[in-house]
């Protein structure tokens, strides 16, 4: 008897779908899919998430087998409909405390994200040779971190559907519905004013004009390529380039070329010795050094972002996602790999050529470049997870080393002095004969 309740199963569930060609027809896809002996491509996992309305509503009941004694429930492939649990079943949301309307905060601000970005632009800072004052810094610092995030909660209101399909994302305050879509705009719409105004107030026109234009980059150009064009990456690594140009602005800087502030550049001192009086001046007014900022970190996101989108390609290719680790996997470590050159390239001559640091530090911050193209290399030539994970955790540690290194190799930068090593009589007499002897050179 056993033996035939198989074969008799398997005839019954023939004459079913024989009498419904829908079900068949369901049913011949899903084992095309399964018996394929090749993989789907990535490209097969692009869809629109309103296809997920697209199927036909649950029959009020659904078609069983009877088999002698029992009664065999026969599985629809068109029953797709949620599971509903009956009310006894479900808890009451627990009411938003302030700790915990806080850390939901944080989480829509993607908060490690937002730390990044404000030491970043404190790394403007650090660099200008111009002073600045407590409430300037702070105000910086705080607007910086108001704009980023409200640019990361526009983002995830935007992108819910799409996390939702992510196992990284899937996680996220609105995915999970920990707050309501209406509570998380309403934070967005507050940081994004708040932050612009008191870079306006507070510091200067032209950083709250770049803080704004960060918010509208990511929120709005950055996140609608995304599922539309390759080119996503790079408006994104744009938006990782302003910070430190906000940091340069807020004391000052200039970031555009104009007529009165041409872009000079900074030779050795063997081939061009620079005046101490007027090595401040020339720096602020000098447009190489808010590019050589910008030029940094919008290189370094090629590294950083590449190798990590590379290992976790196969969401982003179920969540919709146009990215180059999914198309041309190939092509995405070559541009890494090319950009970590380029990189090397504005280590070892734009940044001492725009005067922020001395030509030292082109020496030195070798080491790490040439570590971390190893790494992109090998990231190129093999194209493997084990690779792509060597270069992203280079790149965690490679940022800070070379902030670092510039400010040791900070151009005008007398440590001795900073650290009281040295007098400050004496360093300012230092100053009077370098200049005395500049202008006998020249």
């Amino acid at each position: 008897m056993s033996r035939r309740l198989p074969l008799r199963l398997y005839q019954l569930c023939q004459l079913q779908l024989r009498q419904n060609p829908q079900l068949a027809a369901a049913s011949a896809r899903r084992l095309s899919t399964l018996t394929g002996t090749k993989a789907p491509a990535f490209t097969s996992f692009f869809f629109r998430n309103d296809q997920w309305t697209a199927f036909p509503p649950v029959p009020a009941r659904s078609p069983s087998i009877s088999f002698r004694s029992q009664s065999i429930p026969v599985a629809s492939a068109l029953s797709y409909a949620p599971h509903t649990a009956p009310l006894s079943q479900y808890k009451p949301t627990e009411a938003l405390s302030i700790p915990k309307t806080l850390r939901l905060y944080a989480e829509l601000s993607k908060s490690r994200l937002s730390i990044l970005v404000v030491l970043t632009a404190m790394s403007g800072v650090a660099m200008s040779p111009l002073p600045t004052t407590v409430p300037v810094l702070l105000s910086t610092a705080l607007g910086t971190a108001l704009c980023a995030a409200a640019a990361n909660t526009l983002n995830q209101i935007q992108e819910v559907p799409f996390d939702a399909q992510m196992s990284r994302t899937r996680n996220r305050p609105l995915v999970r519905r920990a707050i309501s879509p209406l509570h998380a705009a309403g934070f967005a719409v507050a940081t994004g004013i708040a932050g612009p105004a008191i870079l306006w107030t507070m510091v200067n026109p032209t950083t709250a004009i770049l803080g704004a234009a960060n918010i509208a980059l990511y929120a709005g150009v950055y996140t609608w390529l995304k599922r539309r064009s390759i080119a996503n990456t790079w408006v994104g690594s744009v938006v990782g380039g302003l910070p430190p140009l906000m940091g340069w602005t807020a004391c000052g800087g200039q970031w555009l070329p104009s007529f009165d502030s041409p872009m000079t550049p900074f030779l050795p001192s063997f081939l061009s010795p620079i005046d101490p009086a007027t090595l401040d001046i020339a720096l602020v007014d000098n447009p190489l050094s808010a590019l050589s900022l910008f030029m940094l970190l919008f290189c370094w996101q090629f590294p950083h972002f590449n190798p990590l989108s590379h290992l976790m390609r196969d969401s982003y290719a179920k969540a919709g996602y146009q990215m180059l680790c999914v198309t041309d996997p190939r092509r995405n470590a070559a541009v890494a790999l090319r950009y970590t050159l380029l990189l090397t390239g504005v280590c070892s001559v734009l940044t001492p050529l725009s005067g922020l640091t001395t030509w030292a530090f082109a020496l030195t911050s070798l080491v790490p470049n040439l570590i971390c193209v190893r790494a992109a290399w090998n990231f190129w030539r093999h194209t493997s997870d084990k690779q792509a994970r060597a270069l992203w955790h280079h790149c965690l540690w490679y940022l800070p080393a070379i902030l670092g290194l510039m400010m040791v190799h900070k151009q005008g930068m007398n440590w001795g002095e900073w650290l009281g090593f040295v007098k400050k009589e004496d360093a300012e007499q230092t100053k009077v004969i370098s200049s005395e002897s500049a202008a006998n050179v020249q």
